[in-house]
């Protein structure tokens, strides 16, 4: 027989929009990387570095692996915060990269044309 497919559900980054398919058995880092997609940033990809923290907003992921305590404190992890390279999705995910993603310019409406002036 051949190698059995492990079923694969949706990621998306919620401040990106950014969406992509991740097998059940690797990590949200990895099926991303797979895939050549960008959203979640990367690092080290072992959870030794911190920069792939991000919080799920919704869905369901178990644990690959311990987080370090460094990276995601235990009232982090209450409220939903992990490291994308240690956990793998059980169902659909929708997650909120935890590093700032905002440009500078972002919030100066004030500079925006207000349109012809007549």
């Amino acid at each position: 027989m051949g190698a059995t497919t492990c079923p694969q559900v949706r990621v998306s980054v919620s401040q990106t929009g950014d969406c992509f398919d991740c097998a059940t058995n690797e990590s949200l880092l990895a099926g991303m990387l797979r895939l050549g997609r960008k959203g979640i940033p990367a690092g080290c990809v072992n959870g030794g570095c911190g920069v792939c923290k991000v919080r799920i907003v919704d869905g369901a992921v178990q644990s690959l692996g311990p987080v370090s305590r460094a990276h995601v404190s235990t009232e982090e992890e209450a409220k939903g915060y992990t490291l994308a390279c240690r956990v793998a999705p059980t169902e659909a995910v929708c997650l909120e990269v935890a590093a700032k993603l905002r440009k500078p310019f972002l919030g100066s409406a004030t500079a925006v044309a207000q349109g012809p002036v007549n």
